[in-house]
């Protein structure tokens, strides 16, 4: 029985993968074997030593001590592309709230009240404070070409706009899902100085920390207007304030409003709801828990932060699972320590100093000696 803690209100579609007869979910759970997880805060959580998984229903682990789960043995994932659809419908919604002053004309429309029939006449009088221009034939720059990145640079072609992307990591499969009239630039600057509006797919990290600064403002066209559904730390607050009150900057758009962002005009703070819609909290729930039944019952990674994905055979007798940091003569260790166990399929991988092997075997060795391999963090013998 595998016991599975939910930090979070999980969708019932997701945890309905989890068959009752193998799984007991709680959100009160001491020896979690896995944990389910949205949006808690993690970096503070006693992890139990029983727990070898940590499943984000979301793109972002942000609020996941990823490298410290590594070193723990502690798999971490996540699921890209579950709520891209649901994300990409709000970056429309934006760019176009963005443009015709949506939001502050609704405000104002709301004083309005009580005027009776005056109001008619004042709203043809006050109307021409939230004039904005039409999205057709604007340029839009797409800065990261992933799951949601490339369906708004799609969809907003399909829209008229001329859409320039910029992506140093895109996949092959990435450039394949793109609209062919989307260009693709491999220099950030490029797209800064030809796009009347610039919207943010990229993950948070050292590298695109304030990927819109002062410095980056400067190379874009007067009057840019920025969009940002990936995270807040992307745009520097003091910048964006900045530029706004310069008129460098004509509107932005965060689904991560700090306190200043709320009442500085040209803002538009929306309450994080990127993917605040069912069908994407039931995508990523159902992705998850199938990610965690995999790896689970049958070690197989996918859609990992911390690990290597690993494919492996669907049937097996025993198989064991190893989690190591990776080095000189580690797989030969390894690979030693199963000779006479009947090795039936052997699969390894890498990512970020931390190995993953699986074996298949007829016997399985025993696991204090696979344990006491200097390197070794993690032995799960399944089967």
């Amino acid at each position: 029985m595998y016991n599975i803690l939910t930090l979070n209100k999980i969708s019932k579609y997701g945890l309905n993968q989890l068959d009752s007869a193998k799984y007991v979910c709680s959100d009160d759970c001491a020896a979690p074997d896995a944990i389910m997880v949205r949006s808690a805060k993690m970096h503070e959580f006693a992890f139990d030593a029983k727990t070898v998984a940590v499943a984000r229903a979301g793109a972002g682990v942000n609020n996941i001590p990823v490298d410290a789960c590594a070193k723990a043995g502690i798999a971490v994932f996540n699921t890209p592309g579950a709520n891209a659809n649901a994300v990409k419908e709000l970056v429309l919604c934006a760019m176009l709230m963005a443009s015709r002053k949506v939001a502050d004309s609704i405000d104002w429309c709301k004083t309005l009240s009580g005027k009776g029939d005056e109001v008619s006449a004042l709203v043809e009088k006050g109307k021409s404070a939230f004039a904005g221009p039409e999205i057709l034939g604007k340029t839009l720059g797409v800065v990261g070409l992933g799951a949601i990145g490339a369906l708004v640079a799609n969809s907003a072609k399909a829209l008229g706009m001329n859409i320039v992307g910029y992506d140093p990591f895109l996949s092959v499969k990435a450039a394949l899902a793109l609209d062919p009239a989307v260009k693709v630039v491999s220099d950030l600057d490029e797209l800064f100085a030809v796009s009347d509006y610039i919207t943010l797919h990229v993950p948070l990290n050292d590298a695109t920390r304030d990927t819109v600064s002062a410095d980056s403002l400067a190379k874009m066209k007067d009057g840019v207007r920025i969009l940002n559904f990936a995270r807040g730390e992307l745009v520097n607050e003091a910048a964006i304030i900045d530029a706004l009150g310069a008129g460098k900057a004509a509107a932005y758009v965060t689904d991560f409003p700090t306190d200043k962002q709320i009442t500085t005009p040209g803002v538009t703070a929306i309450p994080h709801l990127g993917a605040s819609t069912p069908e994407s909290e039931d995508n990523c729930a159902v992705m998850a828990a199938n990610e965690l039944v995999d790896y689970l019952e049958k070690g197989i990674i996918t859609n990992s932060v911390n690990l290597p994905n690993i494919a492996l055979p669907a049937s097996f007798k025993t198989r064991v699972c190893l989690i190591y940091n990776a080095g000189e003569g580690m797989a030969d260790k390894i690979t030693a320590a199963f000779d006479g166990c009947g090795v039936t399929s052997l699969v390894s991988g890498e990512k970020k100093g931390i190995g993953y092997t699986a074996v298949d075997v007829e016997t399985a060795p025993d696991s204090a000696k696979l344990e006491a391999i200097d390197g070794v963090i993690r032995v799960r013998v399944l089967g």
